[in-house]
């Protein structure tokens, strides 16, 4: 499966699809605590979730990743999403309460310099919920869903990337304990999974699904980073050729 905007959404709106985002959304429920008035981003492919999570916030926004392209959201109203890179986020420092990344962190080029912005945008003690797919799981290796994509992590190496830039990582879950099978049995069971897989299981679920919280030193001075981003015109003005006569 491609990593672009029009892969994700059919696999979303499959059957499959749609009991993984179920069995996500639970797992961030389960960590999640509600904030009256919270600025909230998602970032990445997160439509399946914001929809659930907003009605506390005083505003919502849906940044998605360049290489994957962008669908409007929400589906009615004025546009909240925008196409964006994820190591140059088009935001003021500390101007959101919470970040939501789904396949993000698996796709960026330099996973640190993406957290690093994100620590940019963050307010002080304000909160980042990941969910990327887990290395020992079963969904990382198989690549017709989106988890099978990209670069997977374990749990060890989340924390201490999360703490590499300035995070305290805090409370962790997991999901997709189910198989990542379109048979009829396998969705039908997929509940169950998921409730023997928290009791048996949990480094072995399809994702791992963790906050961490902005982390502040007092006069750390931040050195400012030279965007390696390089914009090349689709026209550009060349002059006229002319012939050089003997």
């Amino acid at each position: 499966m491609n990593a672009d905007i029009v892969e994700m959404r059919a696999f979303y709106h499959s059957a499959l699809g749609e009991r993984s985002s179920n069995a996500i959304a639970m797992a961030l429920t389960r960590i999640w605590e509600p904030v009256a008035n919270e600025r909230l981003l998602g970032l990445g492919y997160t439509r399946p979730w914001l929809e659930r999570f907003e009605s506390d916030a005083q505003i919502t926004l849906s940044f998605m990743l360049a290489e994957h392209g962008a669908a409007r959201w929400p589906r009615t109203g004025p546009s909240r999403s925008a196409l964006v890179f994820d190591e140059e986020l088009p935001l003021a420092n500390g101007s959101i309460d919470r970040v939501l990344a789904v396949h993000t962190l698996e796709y960026a080029e330099s996973p640190r310099e993406t957290l690093m912005e994100l620590w940019r945008v963050l307010a002080p003690n304000g909160k980042l919920v990941l969910v990327v797919p887990n290395r020992r799981g079963v969904w990382a290796r198989i690549d017709t869903t989106p988890f099978g994509n990209g670069r997977p992590f374990s749990s060890g190496q989340l924390r201490n990337l999360l703490r590499e830039t300035n995070f305290t990582p805090a409370h962790e879950t997991e999901a997709l304990f189910f198989p990542p099978s379109r048979r009829f049995l396998a969705l039908k069971l997929s509940n169950q999974f998921e409730s023997i897989g928290l009791r048996i299981g949990r480094l072995f679920g399809g994702v791992i699904v963790i906050e961490a919280q902005k982390r502040l030193y007092q006069g750390l001075p931040v050195a400012g980073r030279q965007s390696r981003r390089v914009f090349v015109p689709a026209l550009s003005p060349q002059g006229a050729t002319r012939n050089q006569m003997d």
